[in-house]
């Protein structure tokens, strides 16, 4: 008998959630960064199990929100949560339960959905540390089970996968087999880009930045033309991210289109332009390209 369900990865910033959604998937589907924060919309992952598939709704992390982009992020996560038939909450097993994870564990002890505890980051956390901290939140939470991970080494994780399986409820399966996101070509390719944004740039670049795809062109040949825009808020931004004689840039895009190439199949032709624009946090249109939600 077919099964299929919902699942809501819940955690604070830099938790884990998107190397664990790729983790259950089998392949790269949410952008990962040691920057927190770093996913902004819900975004769902379609593992396979035996007869189950499981769809993931890797959301923004939990953090108290400021701006109007914080405000859109929090939403959508919680949003994420709205008919899930299991929540998993992602602990870092290996920093201090602080108040981001406060608040989302408040956040969810009022919820009604059944609910995982996901330890992560088990392989750099403390044993004894560790065993305080399953017991601390077992008490509080009630979860269903509890599981220690590590979503970057894999270990836990197929453990988990079988659990999940087998707690998705009966019924056909809603997307076809060889699919593993719902998320369009165009979002993926300028997630890439954001990656590589982060990976290359570090600390020296701000959450201030956002990359639209604003051209795309299958050509005959089989290959695609992209055109991608990247906002930043100040001139001193731009400069971090072109570089000294556009080296940078020429950089990111290198592997940005690298990315993009593998996860299409095909060659890719990526122009890469940066734009200046302070107010870009309030570009209704940018917050529809990355799928967040401008009212907020």
């Amino acid at each position: 008998m077919s099964r299929c369900g919902l699942v809501a990865v819940l955690g604070a910033p830099n938790a884990g959630k998107s190397t664990l959604v790729n983790a259950l998937v089998g392949q790269k589907v949410a952008i990962v960064s040691p920057k927190a924060q770093t996913t902004r919309a819900r975004l769902m992952g379609i593992a396979l199990h035996n007869e189950a598939q499981i769809m993931l709704v890797d959301t923004p992390g939990i953090f108290l929100p400021n701006r109007r982009i914080d405000r859109a992020m929090v939403k959508a996560a919680w949003e994420g949560a709205d008919d899930a038939d299991r929540l998993v909450l992602v602990i870092d097993a290996a920093a201090k339960v602080g108040g981001k994870v406060e608040q989302m564990i408040e956040g969810v002890e009022s919820r009604p959905e059944p609910r995982i505890l996901v330890l992560n980051k088990v392989d750099i956390a403390k044993k004894d540390d560790l065993l305080v901290l399953a017991a601390r939140l077992s008490e509080r939470l009630k979860p269903e089970a509890v599981f220690m991970i590590s979503a970057t080494t894999g270990d836990g994780v197929d453990e988990l996968k079988s659990h999940l399986a087998a707690a998705m409820p009966e019924g056909p399966w809603h997307f076809p087999e060889d699919q593993l996101t719902d998320v369009t070509d165009r979002m993926v390719a300028a997630e890439l880009t954001r990656e590589q944004l982060y990976h290359q740039l570090h600390a020296e670049l701000p959450y201030a930045s956002a990359v639209a795809t604003e051209k795309w062109e299958d050509r005959k040949d089989g290959s695609t033309v992209i055109h991608q825009q990247i906002y930043v808020e100040r001139d001193s931004q731009k400069a971090i991210v072109v570089g000294k004689g556009g080296s940078r840039l020429k950089q990111i895009g290198a592997a940005a289109r690298e990315a993009i190439g593998e996860h299409l199949g095909r060659k890719v032709h990526l122009f890469l332009h940066v734009k200046v624009n302070p107010r870009w946090g309030e570009d209704r249109g940018l917050y529809e390209d990355i799928g967040l939600d401008w009212s907020e």
